[in-house]
C-alpha cells in the first residue's frame, strides 16, 4: 500500500473513531455541544474499509455501466473544480489517457476498478433512469412541466421529534418554530403549483412522522463509544437512518428526474427556550460536491461521488439551480449566504454567489438531480415574524413592510424558477 494512502487511511480511521462523521448535515447547527474530549487513538492499519455511518459496502461492477461515457479531461475537471476539496482522491484515483484506476478496498492491493475514458466526440450516454431537460419531448403551451417527475423532500421531521432534531425554538414561550412543520408547509403548497404546470409530483413524506421504522434506541449499538451514547444514537436516527429510509423510497420507487429538498436557514440561537434573534437573512442553493479528503476516503462516499459523477448530475444541477436562484433573488431580494474561505467543505459553483457544491447525505444518495434549498433565516426578526404569521392570501404588513406569506413566497419562487428553466431548455413544439 501505497505511504501516501496509509497517512489518509490512518487520519480518516481517526475522524470515523471520534465520531467526526456524525455532524450535522445541514449549514448550521443552532445548538451546537460541547465536543467530548477523546483521547488521542495511535494511527493503525484499517482491518477493513471504513464506511459511513450506516453505510453499506457498494457494488462496484455497478459502475460497468458508465464505461466509454465520459473524456478524461471532463473527468479530471469535475473531480478537482466541483467533486473535491482537497487532493486526497489522486491517492485512491490514477488517471491515464485511457481510464482511471479507482482503489475499491485499499487493504487488498489488487483491488481495483478500471473505468475507460471515452474518445472524443464517442461519447457514450450514461445509464440513469431521470431525464435531462433537453431530453424531454416538446411541453404544451403552459405546461412547462408536462411529464417531468418531481419528489418533493420536506426536510427534518418536525412535529413531536423537532425538539431532538434541535430544528426548534420558541421566544418568550410563544408558539414554536419548527423547521420541518415549515417544509412540509411549504411541500403542500408547492405540490399543486407545479402540478398545474404539468409536473407528476410526489412527496417524500407527507406527515410529521419518519420514515425509517428504527428509533434511538435500535441505534444503540452503531453510536460511537465516545460521548453520551444516547444523544449520538438520536442523531443518527434522524441525520443518517431517516435520510437512508428516504433515499430508498425516492430511488427504488419514486424514480423522479428531479428531487426538491427544502429546508429553512438558521443562526446559532443558543438557547432554544431563550433564542438569539439577529437582523440578518440569506439565501443558498446546494448541489451535490464538495467531498473533503476524510469522506473520498470512506468507500461508499467514494462510489457515490463517482455514481453521482458520472451520472452526469452536476450539470443538470446547476443549470436548474441558476434559474432557480434568480427567481428566488427576484422574489425575495434575499442576499447570498457565502461560507468562510477557509471552509473545507463548500465549493463555489460557476461564479453564482448563491450556488454552492456541498456533500451532504441526502443530495448525494438520492439517485437523480438534487436541488437543496437553504432559503430564509429562521430567528432573524423579519423572517421569525414572518413564520408567526402563518400562511395567507394577498400582503400584510410585517416589520413595517407589505410581506407575502413567507410560505407561498417560498413555494411561488421555486415554481417560477422551475418553469423558467424547462421553457428555457425543453424542445419546442
Amino acid at each position: 500500500m501505497p505511504r501516501s494512502l496509509k497517512v489518509v487511511l490512518s487520519l480518516v480511521l481517526l475522524a470515523v473513531l471520534a465520531g467526526w462523521t456524525l455532524r450535522h448535515e445541514n449549514l448550521v447547527a443552532p445548538n451546537p455541544t460541547t465536543p467530548p474530549t477523546i483521547n488521542p487513538i495511535p494511527p493503525v492499519e484499517p482491518a477493513r474499509s471504513l464506511l459511513a455511518p450506516l453505510g453499506s459496502a457498494p457494488d462496484w461492477k455497478k459502475l460497468e455501466a458508465y464505461q466509454h461515457t465520459i473524456r478524461r479531461q471532463d473527468f479530471e475537471v469535475l473531480m478537482t473544480e466541483t467533486f473535491t476539496t482537497g487532493n486526497a482522491w489522486k491517492s485512491f484515483i490514477t488517471l491515464t489517457d485511457e481510464e482511471a484506476l479507482i482503489v475499491t478496498d485499499p487493504v487488498k492491493p489488487d483491488s481495483v476498478f478500471r473505468l475507460a475514458f471515452a474518445q472524443p466526440g464517442k461519447e457514450a450516454t450514461p445509464t440513469r433512469h431521470w431525464r435531462p431537460g433537453d431530453l424531454l419531448p416538446a411541453a404544451p403551451e403552459g405546461k412547462p412541466l408536462s411529464g417531468l417527475k418531481i419528489a418533493i423532500d420536506p426536510g427534518h421531521i418536525g412535529g413531536a421529534w423537532a425538539q431532538m432534531e434541535e430544528r426548534w425554538f420558541s421566544v418568550e414561550g410563544g408558539p414554536p418554530v419548527c423547521e420541518g412543520d415549515l417544509t412540509l408547509k411549504v411541500a403542500q403548497l408547492l405540490k399543486p403549483r407545479l402540478e398545474s404546470l404539468g409536473a407528476s409530483v410526489s412527496l417524500v413524506r407527507s406527515t410529521n412522522e419518519p420514515l425509517t421504522p428504527l428509533r434511538p434506541a435500535d441505534l444503540l449499538s452503531e453510536a460511537p463509544s465516545e460521548g453520551d451514547p444516547r444523544k449520538l444514537a438520536e442523531r443518527l436516527f434522524y441525520r443518517t437512518a431517516e435520510i437512508r429510509a428516504r433515499a430508498e423510497l425516492v430511488n427504488l420507487t419514486l424514480k423522479p428526474d428531479l428531487v426538491l429538498c427544502l429546508h429553512f436557514n438558521a443562526e446559532p440561537w443558543g438557547n432554544a427556550n431563550a433564542p438569539t434573534l439577529v437582523e440578518r437573512s440569506h439565501f443558498h442553493l446546494l448541489l451535490n460536491g464538495g467531498y473533503t479528503d476524510e469522506e473520498v476516503a470512506l468507500e461508499d462516499q467514494r462510489f457515490e461521488l463517482l455514481r453521482k459523477l458520472l451520472q452526469r448530475t452536476h450539470e443538470e444541477e446547476a443549470r436548474i439551480g441558476i434559474e432557480v436562484a434568480a427567481a428566488f433573488y427576484s422574489a425575495t431580494g434575499l442576499p447570498p449566504y457565502h461560507y468562510k474561505a477557509e471552509a473545507l467543505n463548500a465549493r463555489t459553483v460557476q461564479g453564482n454567489p448563491f450556488l454552492w457544491a456541498r456533500n451532504l447525505l441526502a443530495n448525494r444518495l438520492y439517485d437523480c438531480p438534487v436541488i437543496y434549498l437553504e432559503p430564509y433565516v429562521m430567528n432573524s426578526r423579519t423572517d421569525y415574524a414572518r413564520i408567526q404569521a402563518g400562511d395567507y392570501e394577498g400582503v400584510r404588513e410585517i416589520e413595517g413592510r407589505p410581506s407575502p406569506s413567507i410560505f407561498r413566497e417560498y413555494a411561488d419562487a421555486l415554481a417560477t424558477g422551475l418553469a423558467s428553466h424547462y421553457r428555457k431548455i425543453r424542445p419546442r413544439p
